[in-house]
């Protein structure tokens, strides 16, 4: 190297390191997402991934929809920077989703992290991002307790459990109206945080509103057999069977229900693996008028043509519909990138405050919602659950009745 080509360098290098700190951050905002992309659930974090990738697409580029960012490209106010995904695998292991979001704070420096399908990995997630003041926005966690535990940097846009099934049990109380027999209920849940607090949340609800809880059994997630669970529900006979599961023990469930002569009147589910595209290609036929709760349906798309282009976008990355998780996590990276717009800034405190102060209203999101605006906890209380109907292989939105496209098939066929 000659010396003029040093000067030049060096010259060059100098007008970098003086260029104001607005300038500089035009460069990639770097988010972190931690999802299982390995074992029994990599499917999920794949789908997630497509939805991340979305939300980015839109968010990077120009787009004549009524989103936040969607109108230009990038963050306006971070000079037009655009955001950058960075995935880790936290192979459904709490202590693994820890190591993993320390190392994307840490070695990968992004300003704030998104995740983690299940409730138990979020708990050490969250935990980790609030000790370096680093945002954790819960994408479809659902385990009310998550929002309660006086964390400053935890926010969740979706609904929880107890919103959820609220939205089962005012399902249920229209159906009793109409003069359908819904009396006794079984309980049926995994035994990390999700499947507890879910069923915590219905034993509760049920005792408010006159349901008799005939069984409530708790197994073990991942489990390799679900005989002896499934002789309990069978002798039961509960009106409806209510379960909280995620995939392959959902699958699981139905099939054995099958192998055991075990056909329930109905089913209402915690969502889950009742969401999934893998379940449906599994089992659809066994569980044709199947009901789980949902925050999102394609629906909508009738009332907001937006919704239908956003979903044939996905469907190009992913060759799948959103669905309850996917569309939740599409909107959580919009409501984060819009915050980071709004702080002018990667620094995680700033972001904080701006998600602390979100109003978005629900019009401007593709989701049933009033609003997305957080309470002290973290937590938008505004998220409007739906419940959804399987049947003809695919979703029909049967409760609440401002949203209803069908009545609901009852009993299952």
């Amino acid at each position: 190297m000659d010396r003029r080509t040093l000067l030049l360098g060096s010259t060059a290098a100098l007008a970098a390191g003086s260029l104001p700190a607005f300038a500089q951050s035009a460069a990639d905002v770097k988010i972190g997402f931690t999802y299982p992309l390995s074992g029994n659930s990599a499917q999920i974090g794949v789908d997630a991934q497509r939805a991340f990738e979305t939300a980015a697409e839109i968010i990077n580029n120009n787009y004549d929809f009524d989103l936040p960012l969607a109108k230009g490209a990038g963050l306006p106010e971070l000079g037009g920077a655009k955001i950058k995904l960075i995935f880790a695998d936290h192979q459904s292991d709490p202590q693994k989703g820890r190591a993993e979001a320390e190392r994307l704070i840490t070695q990968e420096s992004v300003c704030a992290v998104v995740g983690t399908y299940q409730s138990a990995v979020a708990v050490t997630v969250s935990q980790i991002c609030e000790r370096y003041q680093i945002p954790f926005v819960s994408a479809e966690n659902s385990s009310p307790s998550l929002h309660r535990r006086g964390l400053k940097y935890f926010f969740r846009p979706a609904p929880h459990d107890e919103m959820y099934s609220a939205a089962m049990f005012d399902f249920f109380d229209a159906m009793r109206k109409k003069g359908v027999k819904i009396e006794t209920l079984s309980l049926f849940h995994e035994d990390t945080i999700f499947g507890s607090d879910s069923a915590n949340a219905q034993s509760k609800l049920a005792a408010e509103r006159g349901y008799k809880v005939v069984a409530d059994i708790k197994y073990r997630a991942n489990t390799s057999s679900l005989s002896a669970e499934v002789q309990q529900l069978k002798a039961a006979n509960a009106d409806v069977l209510m379960p909280s599961s995620y995939t392959t023990d959902s699958i699981l469930l139905i099939k054995t229900m099958a192998e055991l002569g075990y056909k329930a009147n109905a089913i209402v589910a915690q969502d889950a693996g009742f969401s999934d595209k893998a379940f449906y290609d599994a089992v659809g036929d066994k569980v044709e008028g199947a009901i789980s709760r949902s925050t999102f349906s394609l629906d909508l798309a009738t009332k907001r043509p937006m919704v239908g282009k956003i979903n044939a976008m996905y469907k190009e990355k992913s060759g799948k519909d959103l669905n309850d998780l996917t569309s939740r996590e599409f909107m959580a990276l919009l409501v984060l990138a819009d915050a980071i717009n709004r702080a002018k800034s990667t620094d995680g405190a700033k972001i904080r405050d701006a998600l602390a102060a979100t109003d978005i209203s629900g019009e401007r999101t593709i989701m049933p919602w009033k609003q997305i605006k957080f309470d002290e906890s973290g937590q938008n209380n505004d998220a409007d659950p739906v419940l959804l109907q399987y049947v003809g292989g695919k979703f029909l939105t049967i409760s609440p009745q401002q949203a209803a496209i069908a009545e609901a098939i009852w009993p299952m066929k």
